[in-house]
């Protein structure tokens, strides 16, 4: 589905990505690990067209999107939950998720129904449908994010450090709805995360970067299992 082939991405004159090539295959949840300031953002955002790649190849589905501006990109199937959530404060639960729709131009019937699905997802989301974003939970506000991003109805879903400033029990119910979106929904999912024993668990395949650079990929359950890994990353 996606392909990242030797790209390199600069802010100014600071190489942020070194030659990393990656693929995501369709159906699958592949996870990029790595410290903070590791470059994992970043990857994201190159390939939303956020910002550019200065040099390698981004194709989805065949097509070579490289260099494409981000709208395009949004239009064809890409959906980014971005680190920090970044909701519409002041806008409502209903119309933020209403922002989601904005590129479609299917039937209005299938939006209601997706919309049913992110209420049967998220119930919270359904009670507080009137309510400003802004004045949500933290939690909460995660779930609007992910609920936005569905309502795009993507291909392909990226997750920037969803489980970031979240208490554990929350942090563990957004994974099983992570879970849940890729095999009930068909979504394939892009995670990045610095919880990389929860990353590692629900993932089937890893990828591992330092300072920009893939330094090792291999399944979910090999990473978890492998000893650098265990040390750099999982504490142990």
């Amino acid at each position: 589905m996606l392909k990242i082939k030797n790209v390199d991405t600069y802010y100014g004159n600071i190489q942020a990505l070194k030659n990393i090539s990656m693929d995501v295959r369709e159906g699958e949840i592949i996870t990029l690990i790595g410290a903070n300031g590791a470059g994992k953002s970043t990857t994201l955002m190159t390939l939303c067209g956020v910002v550019p790649a200065a040099k390698g190849t981004i194709e989805f589905q065949g097509q070579d999107i490289t260099g494409m501006p981000a709208d395009q990109i949004a239009a064809l199937g890409i959906s980014q939950v971005p680190e920090g959530r970044r909701i519409f404060p002041y806008l409502t639960v209903m119309e933020n998720l209403d922002m989601g729709t904005f590129l479609r131009k299917d039937k209005k019937s299938q939006i209601k129904k997706d919309l049913e699905n992110v209420f049967e997802l998220f119930p919270i989301l359904a009670d507080r449908k009137n309510q400003q974003g802004g004045t949500l939970s933290g939690g909460e506000q995660q779930m609007l994010a992910i609920s936005r991003a569905i309502m795009t109805k993507p291909k392909l879903l990226l997750l920037d450090e969803p489980s970031l400033g979240l208490a554990p029990i929350i942090t563990k119910r957004i994974f099983n709805i992570i879970k849940k979106i890729n095999q009930e929904y068909k979504t394939t999912i892009f995670l990045v995360e610095q919880n990389a024993n929860l990353a590692l668990k629900v993932a089937d395949r890893g990828y591992v970067m330092e300072t920009g650079t893939i330094t090792m990929t291999d399944s979910g359950d090999k990473l978890l299992a492998n000893e650098a890994v265990k040390k750099a990353y999982l504490g142990m």
